[in-house]
């Protein structure tokens, strides 16, 4: 039998799904994490690996004689030298679109709680602030009607689009922004700058690359309303966190909400973590039951894919 290894399986599976599926494909060992020098000892005799976040380099690819396919149990795939893989021939396969609906649920959550701040309301009942009122309804903090405001997505792909049809049910404005312009778009395209210049809350839903690392920065942050807002469910590199951070604490613009982050977890001093009208949740957009259902079941067909030699959503 072929051996598979998992490199970090307890966010997809803490223990509420099985490996049993991918069990029977082959001998199977589970780590719930594996460590930057931990990776060649626990993929040494693997010829399948899974891995979610650990990288796997050139360098480390040369370490491992014997893989033969990598299966990213996720959309993004930048952890993974595919060009080193495609020399090696290492079959090298993601798992598309299985979080559409949870993604776009948590940009619409993160929304909501910029808008209605529920997070502060519950904290200031909890703490009794409500017992001691002398009066029947009070706030802590501004309350926004999204109706009649725009939305700005960044990025048109089946997130982007899931989270326009929401805000757009919620009674927003939509634009949005890729390289071209997209046939029987139901919304309206604009260059970057238009766009994050009349958006009240600009969305990002883009995948990372070399080309827009840190694409937010001053030079678009400064064209925003001062009332706008930035959330972000894709990738945390897609901005500059130093200089959101100072746009948030200057109040050139009026808060973000973000499940990513360019480092995660975050270091200490991770500007982000202590900027104003910051709100952050820790990468958890993805990681519904339910999306996580369809990523074991996608891997699962990956491997028996690669074992039938007829791979599968193939990136390498």
């Amino acid at each position: 039998m072929i051996k598979i290894v998992v490199t970090d399986g307890y966010t997809l599976n803490p223990g509420d799904l099985s490996w049993k599926q991918i069990e029977a494909l082959g001998e199977l060992k589970v780590y719930d994490r594996t460590k930057p020098e931990e990776i060649v000892d626990h993929c040494r005799d693997a010829q399948v690996v899974l891995t979610n976040k650990v990288p796997f380099s050139e360098a480390t690819l040369a370490q491992l004689p014997q893989l033969k396919m990598i299966g990213v149990t996720a959309t993004g795939y930048n952890i993974i030298d595919v060009v080193a893989a495609a020399k090696k021939g290492i079959v090298v396969s993601n798992v598309p679109a299985y979080g559409t609906a949870s993604v776009a649920q948590h940009t619409i959550a993160l929304l909501l709680e910029l808008t209605n701040q529920v997070g502060k309301h519950a904290a200031s009942v909890a703490a009794g602030d409500w017992a001691k009122s002398a009066d029947f309804s009070y706030t802590v903090a501004p309350l926004t009607e999204l109706a009649g405001k725009t939305m700005g997505i960044v990025g048109w792909g089946n997130i982007g689009q899931q989270t326009a049809r929401i805000a757009q049910a919620l009674g927003m404005e939509l634009l949005y922004y890729t390289p071209s312009k997209k046939e029987n778009a139901f919304a309206e395209w604009a260059p970057l700058p238009e766009l994050f210049a009349k958006a009240d809350y600009v969305s990002l839903h883009c995948p990372l690359k070399p080309d827009n690392m840190g694409f937010v920065n001053n030079d678009l942050l400064k064209v925003m309303k001062p009332g706008a807002c930035i959330i972000n469910t894709s990738r945390g590199q897609l901005i500059n966190e130093q200089h959101l951070a100072d746009a948030l604490n200057e109040g050139r613009i009026a808060g973000a909400a973000l499940d990513v982050l360019s480092v995660e977890p975050p270091s200490a001093g991770n500007p982000l973590l202590s900027a104003k009208n910051c709100i952050l949740t820790p990468h958890i957009a993805w990681i519904s039951k339910e999306a996580r259902e369809r990523v074991m079941a996608t891997t699962v067909a990956n491997v028996a894919g690669y074992l039938n030699n007829k791979p599968v959503h193939v990136v390498s």
